[in-house]
């Protein structure tokens, strides 16, 4: 066979939110988009911001003459500035724009940190649940993943991080508000978090870093606050995608951000710009760089979100279904059930709702609902769940919800 086998596993194990994803388009053409609840992909709803998009018509408009031209791989100098003063902002750390890269989405700016960092055979702690793509981003320049489990509401557990450390870890990745608990982690667990790495570095002379992957930090619910994990951890490297805060999953823009107090931050910026051009990014898109600085502060909104997961968790709950409100993000990740993930995720199915099961994110006996939808959508899902409550908690469900 002419394909790598360790892609060819890959394939065959595959991304079950994708799968679903493709089931829900299945089940949408047979009976109609009305009548399936898709909630399996974390795909934004809604319009770009109208200051986006304004910016976006002035360039289209009129063009600066180096707009569509090559430009220093690390991106437009006077756009790196920008984020940097931003970045300075939130976090109070010196950022300049020396320290940025403008990459194509959080996705290149995870590979191209790990490409940077990485030799052979160095190690990588991924937190469960965790964005299964981690896996193979590390696996790419020949890292070994090594997952530690969070703790049951989906906090971190510094004690299983430090029983994960070996002297091969390099780098721990951390997500936060996290896909796909919504868990957002508070400044005395990154502070916890900050001093096991230390004593580790303490330990053996080499730091770990921290690879902070931040596309939901601006979506947080009341009661919760999305605390800079470069504010509290010296070694960390921000990851970060206007995807969900812009609501521009298909621009691919982002940069990664190397802290002022992390550990040889010149030499890992300069090799962080020579691997986005060596990983064939080369550069992040012109248009959208120039586009994207001018909102670098702007502060979005998203009611729907906050309705969508309110009536979510009060119905799931009422049904039976033990389930931790998530503080940022839109993803909940209630336990199954069922002791059979996937008999539940089929029983769901036959209610035309599709979920994702949770070991498609490295914790079995739980699912996935993304509620970046309508909430037409929602609205019309209740009975459905309520029904599903029903036939696994007796008493609950339908009958025992006003």
């Amino acid at each position: 066979m002419p394909t790598s086998p360790e892609i060819r596993e890959a394939i065959r194990q595959g991304s079950w939110i994708r799968k679903m994803f493709e089931e829900g388009a299945r089940l949408k053409s047979a009976m109609g988009p009305d009548n399936v609840f898709d909630f399996s992909l974390g795909n934004p709803y809604g319009a770009p911001p109208v200051e986006l998009l304004e910016e976006i018509r002035k360039l289209a408009a009129a063009p600066p003459a180096d707009l569509h031209r090559y430009m220093p791989n690390a991106g437009f100098p006077e756009v790196r500035n920008t984020v940097a003063a931003s970045l300075e902002r939130s976090t109070g750390l010196p950022f300049r724009g020396d320290h940025v890269i403008m990459t194509t989405g959080a996705a290149g700016a995870l590979n191209v940190a790990l490409r940077a960092i990485l030799s052979p055979g160095d190690e990588v702690l991924v937190i469960a649940p965790y964005f299964a793509e981690y896996l193979f981003y590390i696996r790419n320049v020949g890292g070994v993943p090594v997952v530690a489990e969070s703790a049951e509401d989906f906090q971190l557990d510094v004690g299983a991080i430090r029983a994960a450390l070996s002297d091969r870890t390099k780098a721990v990745i951390l997500n936060t508000p996290n896909n796909p608990t919504g868990a957002v982690y508070p400044r005395e667990a990154l502070l916890a978090l900050d001093e096991c790495l230390a004593g580790r570095e303490k330990r053996t002379g080499n730091p770990v870093y921290v690879l902070s992957d931040e596309p939901y930090r601006k979506i947080v619910y009341p009661g919760f606050s999305f605390v800079p994990p470069a504010a509290a951890l010296r070694n960390t490297l921000i990851a970060y995608s206007h995807s969900k805060d812009l609501n521009v999953p298909g621009e691919r823009i982002g940069y990664l951000a190397v802290s002022p107090r992390a550990a040889d931050a010149g030499e890992i910026s300069e090799a962080s710009v020579f691997c986005n051009r060596v990983l064939g990014f080369v550069n992040a898109p012109s248009l959208m760089q120039r586009a994207v600085a001018v909102v670098q502060d702007l502060e979005p909104d998203f009611p729907v979100y906050r309705a969508n997961r309110d009536a979510l968790v009060a119905t799931l709950a009422d049904a039976g279904f033990p389930v931790v409100p998530p503080g940022g993000a839109f993803y909940l990740f209630p336990r199954s059930p069922s002791g059979d993930e996937m008999e539940f995720v089929a029983a769901a199915r036959e209610e035309n709702l599709l979920v994702v099961p949770g070991s498609g994110f490295g914790r079995k006996g739980h699912f996935r609902v993304a509620f970046c939808v309508p909430p037409d959508t929602v609205t019309r899902s209740l009975p459905a769940w309520r029904r599903l409550g029903g036939r696994f908690f007796p008493g609950r469900g339908q009958g025992a919800v006003r």
